[in-house]
């Protein structure tokens, strides 16, 4: 898609972000998260409007976020408890922050934002170097189902209300693992908005090996947060890695 860049979904969406994927989080999301930081410091890449950590922060979890969109950021500085969050904003390929965590996770398939193989192993690597001797690294991510596209194409729709649709329409390249999307929101007397985002998915077992290339190996593969055995029919999965 010319001209996208890491911090074009954010910028364009986050006004809508919250309305799109309105909702509390999962409780048991939150309490897997609550858990696994153990009392100590966590980051969350990809930390949007916060949507997951100021929850997290009123639970009493220590968080610090990383996004590329300064959009995002200043929806999230508006949330309780935002304005004294720290946040960097920056690519979570390739970060540096001096400092060790004993959770870094990324939700949602956020982590499918990185576009290309080396960035995704890229931020296994730098999520590698700030975790403590026990720290773990999450990530919640869809099973590629290529099913869904018919030539490679796909169009659905997520919202129909009275005065407003949001249709969904895809461009598949399964040589580059790559979807090009954009989500449509048709509302009465306003103009057509575009929200356009690209992810390059990866295989379960192909994460597994760009963390056994940056000295982590999997812990924990659950199907959903519930932790139901992760399996043939899982849509998605939430994965631990630690070193």
């Amino acid at each position: 898609m010319d001209g996208y860049t890491a911090s074009t979904y954010g910028d364009r969406i986050a006004d809508l972000y919250d309305e799109l994927y309105e909702g509390p989080p999962n409780p048991r999301q939150l309490d897997t998260l609550e858990e696994l930081a153990r009392g100590g410091r966590a980051l969350e890449l990809g930390i949007g409007t916060g949507r997951l950590a100021l929850p997290l922060v009123a639970r009493g979890v220590t968080i610090t976020g990383l996004d590329s969109s300064s959009a995002m950021i200043e929806r999230l500085r508006a949330g309780d408890g935002g304005a004294d969050l720290p946040v960097i904003i920056g690519d979570f390929a390739h970060f540096d922050l001096d400092e060790e965590f004993d959770l870094v996770f990324v939700a949602f398939n956020t982590f499918f934002a990185l576009l290309t193989q080396d960035d995704q192993l890229d931020c296994f690597g730098s999520v590698a170097r700030h975790l403590t001797k026990d720290g773990m690294f999450l990530i919640e991510a869809f099973v590629p189902d290529l099913a869904r596209f018919d030539r490679g194409q796909r169009t659905s729709v997520s919202h129909v209300e009275l005065t407003r649709t949001v249709v969904d329409v895809s461009i598949h390249s399964p040589a580059s693992q790559r979807i090009d999307s954009q989500q449509m929101v048709v509302e009465d007397g306003l103009p057509v908005r575009l929200l356009p985002v690209s992810v390059r998915y990866a295989w379960p077992a192909e994460l597994d090996l760009m963390a056994r290339l940056s000295g982590l190996r999997l812990l924990h593969r659950w199907g959903d947060w519930d932790r139901t055995p992760f399996g043939d029919d899982s849509m998605k999965h939430i994965s631990i890695w630690g070193k």
